[in-house]
């Protein structure tokens, strides 16, 4: 049975805010514990990203003993927030789910740097998201990320789009959960599963690109010659989108280290 080995972890406690890299993940029920439970939202209650504001990718996002803090750059304190009571609804791609404003001034402050009104919300444990059923039968949920639990990349693909295009680009672009090594490029097609001491991810579909992969995260701006995202568009364009990554669904116990070994099951051929 082929194997991949783990090369880097991430997870975002705010969505499309700088992620944060681990050595280690715990899993919860939404998939990376604290992964994408904070968004930011319009005044109608819609998700903001870095499509519409590249300058997200500035600030840090980091969770110390359950409170989420914020580091803005050119503020010398960061922001210390915590969920309040006040409920709403808010809107993340077509799903409307029950979040909680963050207490205290953080959406104000945040308001403020973006030049743009905003509000920071927390997705509670009571608050249900359920997974696309056209991809998983069980009734699994998601948080704010775009659709599923995991977003699994690849280094060699990273590698081969990089040579395409004649420039390295930081895997931090496509924002994965996980990073793996092993194999040809864009073997990761032909996965179905990865499997680990009782840990189970099943990589239900290719993940669909756009322009967020053209943001320099670093920079928090938009790359002029549109890349990463127009090589990609060249050969891996599908009815579906631009695909790079795969997208997963976690069953069983455990955790993730870097340096861990997945098993790989693959498709079936037909």
């Amino acid at each position: 049975m082929a194997k991949v080995k783990v090369e880097q972890l991430f997870y975002y406690p705010v969505k499309s805010l700088r992620g944060v890299s681990l050595t280690s993940m715990t899993l919860d029920d939404f998939g990376p514990a604290g992964d994408r439970r904070w968004m930011l939202v319009d005044p109608e209650g819609c998700f903001v990203t870095q499509r519409e504001q590249p300058r997200l990718a500035l600030i840090q996002a980091d969770l110390h003993d359950g409170r989420l803090v914020l580091t803005l750059p050119g503020e010398a304190d960061a922001v210390a927030v915590e969920p309040s009571g006040t409920e709403q609804r808010v809107r993340v791609w077509r799903d409307w789910v029950k979040a909680r404003f963050a207490a205290g001034d953080a959406s104000e402050r945040l308001s403020r740097w973006l030049y743009t009104p905003v509000s920071l919300v927390y997705m509670p444990n009571s608050s249900l998201r359920p997974v696309d059923h056209n991809y998983s039968l069980a009734e699994r949920r998601v948080s704010f990320a775009d659709g599923f639990p995991f977003l699994v990349t690849h280094t060699a693909s990273l590698q081969a789009l990089s040579a395409r295009a004649g420039q390295d680009f930081d895997m931090r672009r496509f924002r994965p959960n996980i990073v793996v090594s092993g194999g040809d490029a864009f073997a990761e097609d032909q996965w179905r599963a990865l499997t680990i001491d009782g840990l189970r991810l099943d990589l239900v579909k290719p993940c669909s690109r756009c322009v967020m992969t053209t943001v320099d995260p670093d920079k928090g701006e938009k790359a002029a010659d549109l890349q990463p995202l127009r090589e990609l568009g060249r050969f891996r364009r599908t009815p579906d989108g631009v695909m790079f990554g795969v997208n997963g669904i976690h069953s069983g116990t455990g955790g993730i280290r870097v340096g861990d070994w997945f098993d790989v099951e693959l498709k079936e051929e037909h």
